[in-house]
């Protein structure tokens, strides 16, 4: 197998370094495996780089070098984006090369088209375990392992960096602005964070998980999407007070209607400490899975990083070398989406002090279809900034919503509440 890289960064030169060895050390040709790498495309030939290449291998700028090239007969898109990659990854399989990416922006936004390009090549393979959950073989597994299960629900930490915040917010009592800016300056967050914190990077992941257990494409502007930037430290008391702690999660779940419809969504979650996601600590990733055979089944690893990262490549490259390539996307089905999920919520509620507050919350909730189950409140300190919980009964998201719109608008109200679903 004779193999292009596109991007030449950390994860590109975590591959380049995995294979090196792999070969090297006879392990892969033990098992049948040949793989070079023959060139690199990178932005510049003057970066500076934290890894050398062999004789074999050459770093190049033009993406034509690769792509016109008919002895590289593997395209490895490591580069990112949605504009350039999708270019080269669309261009490798009509040229008949067989295509590895960890590009989960890429795959979910253009998911119909790339199923389009690979029915006109079909002798080309595509893989992409890298594109979720790093180096958890999470891909793999609902490609192979769960086709002959039925799963009923996908729901997980799929980034590290919120998780890494929310470990520390829990832990230290910190605000969110101060673990931000660790998370930047340990190099988990980037300078524009708002793909971690407002959920963007697990919406495009949960889309892809969604695919791949029930068959349905999700188009990621469709997936109801809250990030972690409001939750304060307030919120992990309460959270405590409920024997919980709080996860950023994607979800997606068959109705428990019974009306046999997906809802995919991601929120910030009230975890109860019983449940196995509460256990993952600082940037790790956790997948659980729910199905009628296994009952439950828990992925748990890195999320991210050079080598987590890089070893999903290489698993995949290995694999297509091996021929053992499972079908990218192998169901599909007309389920249908329902976003609008039921469930129990958190709702807290930011105010200043006056009479008649809890009967207009409770008349609030009434207008709005939604019935309360607790009202939670801590000692009063400042009468013009308190903050209370009301905690729900099941109900839709709509209702809930409708809900914290109808406090947002009363007088005591000092800002929009905050609503998270409690995991059941």
């Amino acid at each position: 197998m004779r193999v292009g890289i596109f991007g030449g960064g950390v994860v590109g030169g975590g591959v380049y370094e995995i294979i090196k060895k792999c070969m090297g050390n006879g392990k892969f040709p033990k098992l049948g495996a040949n793989i070079e790498i023959i060139k690199i495309c990178v932005r510049s030939l003057n970066k500076p780089r934290d890894y050398t290449v062999g004789s074999e291998c050459e770093f190049v700028t033009d993406y034509g070098a690769i792509l016109n090239d008919g002895s590289i007969d593997t395209v490895v898109e490591v580069m990112g984006g949605t504009t350039h990659a999708k270019d080269v990854v669309m261009q490798a399989i009509a040229a008949g090369k067989h295509v590895v990416t960890a590009n989960k922006a890429l795959v979910a936004t253009c998911l119909p088209e790339i199923k389009e390009a690979l029915a006109k090549a079909p002798s080309v393979k595509f893989a992409y375990e890298a594109a979720v959950c790093g180096g958890i073989p999470i891909i793999h597994a609902l490609q192979s392992d769960f086709m002959c299960d039925d799963v009923t629900r996908v729901l997980g930490i799929m980034n590290g960096t919120t998780n890494f915040m929310l470990c520390k917010m829990e832990d230290e009592g910190a605000a969110y602005e101060a673990v931000l800016k660790e998370a930047q300056d340990l190099g988990f967050a980037e300078a524009d964070p708002t793909a971690d914190v407002e959920g963007l990077d697990v919406q495009a992941k949960i889309a892809l998980l969604a695919n791949l257990a029930y068959g349905v494409v999700v188009p990621t502007t469709t997936i109801p999407t809250a990030g972690i930037s409001q939750i304060a430290s307030v919120d992990f008391e309460y959270a405590k007070t409920l024997k919980s702690t709080i996860k950023l999660i994607g979800c997606a779940t068959k109705s428990s209607a019974g009306d046999g419809s997906l809802a995919v969504y991601v929120a910030p979650m009230v975890v109860p400490l019983t449940s196995p996601l509460a256990s993952a600590k600082g940037a790790g990733n956790m997948v659980v899975l729910n199905s009628e055979n296994n009952t439950q089944s828990i992925l748990a690893g890195p999320g991210a990083g050079r080598y987590p990262t890089a070893n999903s490549v290489v698993a995949d490259l290995l694999r297509l070398s091996l021929e053992q390539v499972p079908t990218p996307f192998p169901m599909e089905t007309d389920i249908a989406l329902d976003n609008d999920y039921d469930g129990e919520f958190y709702v807290r509620v930011n105010c200043r002090d006056r009479l008649g507050i809890i009967k207009s919350v409770g008349e609030a909730a009434e207008k709005a279809g939604v019935s309360v189950h607790a009202i939670l409140q801590n000692p009063i300190s400042n009468h013009e900034n308190f903050d209370f919980v009301v905690t729900t009964e099941r109900c839709k998201l709509s209702n809930v919503n409708a809900f914290a719109e109808a406090i947002e608008g009363a007088d005591f109200a000092l800002s929009m509440p905050l609503v998270m679903p409690i995991l059941g």
